[in-house]
């Protein structure tokens, strides 16, 4: 599998490619930080996070794209600008139908490093292990959208297990539903026709 990680943002916003192999292999395609100058208008600077995404999604194909989760935080209007970019990034997926995933900071901090509360250097440190790179990838947004792209290739397997199960669970539901219903119309029929007989009989 080849998944296409991003650290949404609209000053700098990290963006990888990994590949997923047998296990937990993985490694690194490319990885960068797209950059839109402060001044320049929103609707600019959301242009070229999406035009950067198109270009990254011709170039590399990837099965499905890994977006970071935001969260509101203390600053409203740096929200407010990380949520814009990460709508932009999961319009240019939907575009050619390439399934997104989102995870939570914690989620892709314990994937990679074992603990939801590791610090940037931590997750660094570990992405750098973990795919062999001959130095730390800089900024901490080109390491984390690493991490967001190992963090899927790890975890999807297991949430497609707990698809999976939930969706045998509701299909033995239903026909545990179905199979009561049909018990329940045949024990009516069957008192129907008793009332039936004894009507005639008397």
């Amino acid at each position: 599998m080849r998944v296409l990680g991003v650290d949404p943002g609209l000053t700098r916003l990290g963006i990888a490619v990994v590949d997923g192999g047998a296990g937990r292999a993985v490694r690194a395609v490319a990885v960068d930080v797209v950059r839109t100058p402060v001044e320049d208008e929103l609707p600019t600077r959301l242009l070229k996070v999406s035009d950067a995404l198109e270009q990254w999604l011709s170039r590399h194909s990837p099965d499905v794209v890994a977006i970071e989760r935001v969260f509101s935080q203390h600053n409203v209007r740096t929200a407010m600008a990380t949520a814009q970019a990460a709508g932009v990034v999961a319009l240019a997926a939907a575009r050619r139908d390439l399934p997104v995933m989102f995870h939570t900071p914690s989620e892709v901090k314990a994937a990679v490093t074992g603990s939801g509360r590791a610090d940037k250097a931590q997750v660094t440190l570990m992405v750098t292990k973990l795919l062999g790179l001959a130095e730390a990838p800089k900024p901490a947004d080109a390491a984390d959208a690493l991490a967001l792209a190992i963090c899927h290739l790890w975890r999807a397997p297991v949430r497609n297990r707990m698809a999976e199960a939930e969706a045998r669970a509701a299909e033995l539901a239903r026909n545990h539903r179905a199979r009561l219903a049909a018990a329940r119309r045949l024990h009516a029929g069957q008192r129907q026709d008793a009332g039936n007989g004894r009507a005639v009989n008397e």
